[in-house]
């Protein structure tokens, strides 16, 4: 089955962005090995505030424990379908400063996100996709993947090639079939105060 979920965008994006989505149907296939230390090596290049670089990445891949214990730690929404991707990640982050350990740093979860994203584009790059996750026991999949004192587990990724949405649930294949959207513009970008929409989304409309 052959979809074009591109986005629908007001203007022309790079090819990476505009082409970007999350599916949950996933092709089996390993993903090789070079490209996913790309997709590592773009967050590891990614800012991060005072360079703390405080992201965290932990690596299953399907068929090994640390995959099981990842998937297992999933919602049952999720589990639906994420067991045919080949790679799952769980993204944790460093909540207190290297240099001054008693100080919160307050861009940790920022950071990561911002890691994450540079992840996402560099594997849009290489043909992969990616579906983050927030439906997870916390608490418990840290526990299991060892995660120490004063770091946070925020997100599970499933990474890997686009595969056939016939292989979801009916319910799944139909948002999987579904068109994306998105708030408009105006709804998210202000000046002057909040809620007052920026002058320059009109202007480029008009042209």
């Amino acid at each position: 089955m052959n979809m074009d979920k591109s986005a629908r965008t007001n203007q022309v994006l790079h090819p990476v962005l505009h082409h970007r989505w999350s599916p949950r149907a996933f092709d089996s296939r390993a993903i090789p090995a070079d490209i996913l230390e790309r997709m590592f090596e773009a967050a590891r290049w990614s800012p991060s505030s005072s360079n703390e670089q405080p992201w965290r990445f932990i690596v299953g891949f399907n068929g090994d424990d640390t995959h099981t214990r990842i998937f297992d730690h999933l919602t049952e929404a999720n589990r639906l379908w994420a067991s045919s991707a080949p790679v799952l990640i769980a993204a944790v982050t460093k909540l207190n400063r290297t240099k001054y350990p008693e100080r919160e740093n307050t861009a940790a979860l920022y950071d990561l996100g911002q890691s994450l994203a540079h992840l996402t584009f560099q594997a849009a790059a290489d043909g992969l996709f990616i579906h983050q996750m927030s439906g997870f026991n916390t608490y418990e999949l840290e526990k299991a993947l060892g995660v120490p004192d004063g770091y946070k587990l925020f997100t599970v990724s499933a990474v890997g090639y686009k595969g056939n949405p016939e292989q979801l649930p009916p319910k799944l294949l139909i948002r999987e079939l579904s068109e994306r959207v998105r708030q408009p513009l105006e709804n998210m970008v202000f000046t002057g105060m909040f809620g007052q929409a920026a002058a320059f989304l009109q202007e480029a409309k008009a042209k």
